[in-house]
């Protein structure tokens, strides 16, 4: 099968999973009368998609969800340890949640109640105990306390704040869209949140609505951190270094690489955090179709409709910044969430050069007009040698004062972008201008050039036109547009 036809099958699959099912085969004969073999394999994915998929149709809570059903819940009056329970507040993957009353400090918890199948093997349970002290130690407004994991009668229970409110899954489903303001301040207030848990090395791997609530003050806060993933930060690399556990996640908000099976580390949050940020400012998920499976495979293979496209007037920096953190491959997207804290406060939605395949680019572009400078010095002197007037010794002496200067801003430029990469947008903002016009003023002195020359060599006359020319192209063409995509359009602005 062709590239070309791999690709068909993939767009008519897709397009099929939205055909009601009585007229879906139907649809797909239509479609793809022109090539049998089209046909057939979209056809086939269809089987194995009815037989196959339904582990994903409910998603990874609610089949779990279903193992408890038969477990005895706790009754409200009934005690555990020092805890007595009030009622149940829900159910999920990982167990049941009760709102239970502390009698040591006398206060009010939610107590989570960890499903037996987690603990059946000596390891997973041990994981599950330094995970949740990991957790505990995390002290952010934004993110819901761990007080205690507690070991009652061979079960284990955490105990953490009790948060009287409502879901950003409530939000999104009333129906009301938020102003830019509010999505602005929701996402740096999720940010900041997840950033310290980041730098603490913890990785949540479920960030939903689900398990973001608001409070009555109106403060965000992220739950289920005690179920997260320990990350240990490899001095060697600088990187996140795995440590292996059970993958948990809801699909629909699973990164790419988290659906494989790989691996996962920060980046895989900050995708949930792009999925979740776009569906709460638009009301619509970014890879919604009208099923589970449909949407891991647009998860996997489809771009996302711009805000923009929805109608939806998002803030700027929001809008790039959930653009960005929804790329598929993890090193496209933002190393952490402290990145994308930086990029909200700051204005610049690109990482570090080394993360930012763009910049490769932009260095290029800085380092070859630095060497048509020199080009366009030495041309100079070649005409002064050739025909020397008081003209072409002023536009070679011009040529040298101007190109050093442009030379020393570029060099400046390029050493802030590697090494002081956060002041580097305040810097381009400051020198962009003068660099503009002296590159016009070098490809003036350069069109003077030719002109002076054109009656002895009209060789020698098309080169340095054709130099002047070019450097005034790359200054008011061809910088911009690498300087947009390395760093965003607000290094320009």
């Amino acid at each position: 099968m062709t590239p070309e036809q791999q690709r068909r099958v993939r767009d008519l699959f897709e397009a099929a999973l939205d055909q009601p099912d009585a007229e879906v085969r139907a649809w797909i004969e239509r479609a793809a009368a022109d090539d049998a073999a089209v046909r057939d394999e979209v056809l086939s994915l269809l089987r194995h998609h009815s037989t196959a998929g339904q582990f994903l149709e409910l998603g990874i809570d609610e089949l779990t969800t279903q193992l408890l059903v038969e477990e005895d819940a706790l009754a409200p009056g009934a005690t555990v340890g020092s805890y007595r329970i009030v009622r149940e507040l829900g159910r999920g993957g990982m167990g049941r949640v009760y709102l239970a009353s502390d009698s040591r400090l006398g206060r009010q918890v939610a107590l989570k109640v960890l499903a037996p199948h987690l603990l059946s093997d000596p390891r997973q349970r041990e994981r599950l105990r330094r995970e949740a002290r990991a957790a505990a130690g995390l002290t952010h407004p934004g993110i819901c306390t761990v007080y205690a994991l507690e070991e009652i009668d061979g079960s284990l229970y955490i105990a953490s704040e009790f948060i009287d409110g409502r879901t950003l899954r409530d939000e999104i489903q009333s129906g009301a869209r938020p102003p830019a303001a509010d999505v602005a301040r929701t996402a740096l207030e999720l940010s900041e949140a997840l950033a310290s848990a980041h730098a603490a090395g913890v990785v949540h791997r479920d960030l939903k609505p689900e398990n973001i609530m608001r409070t009555a003050a109106g403060r965000l806060k992220i739950l289920d951190f005690g179920l997260a993933r320990i990350e240990q930060l490899d001095p060697a690399s600088g990187s996140f270094a795995s440590i292996p556990g059970t993958v948990m996640g809801t699909p629909a908000y699973m990164a790419p690489e988290q659906i494989n099976g790989r691996p996962v580390d920060a980046r895989a949050d900050v995708f949930a955090l792009g999925v979740l940020l776009y569906e709460y400012a638009s009301g619509t998920h970014p890879f919604h179709a009208s099923t589970m499976l449909a949407t891991v495979g647009r998860i996997m293979n489809s771009d996302v409709t711009p805000l923009s496209a929805l109608g939806v007037n998002a803030d700027s920096a929001v809008d790039r910044v959930i653009r960005r953190s929804l790329e598929k491959a993890p090193e496209d997207r933002f190393a952490s969430a402290g990145d994308v804290v930086l990029a909200l406060t700051s204005g610049r939605t690109s990482a570090p050069p080394e993360a930012n395949r763009h910049t490769t680019w932009w260095r290029v572009h800085q380092v070859t007009v630095v060497v048509l400078y020199v080009a366009a010095v030495v041309n100079g002197w070649r005409i002064k040698d050739l025909v020397e007037t008081p003209l072409t010794l002023a536009l070679f002496l011009g040529l040298g004062a101007v190109s050093t200067i442009c030379a020393v801003l570029r060099g400046h430029l390029l050493f802030t972008e590697r090494v002081n990469w956060r002041r580097f947008p305040r810097e381009h903002r400051r020198t962009a201008p003068g660099l503009r016009m002296s590159d016009l003023l070098v490809a003036a002195l350069l069109v003077g050039d030719g002109v002076a020359i054109a009656s002895r060599s009209a060789v020698s006359a098309v080169i340095t036109l054709s130099l002047g020319l070019g450097l005034a192209a790359a200054a008011l063409v061809l910088e911009p547009a690498t300087t947009a995509a390395a760093f965003g359009d607000e290094s320009e602005s």
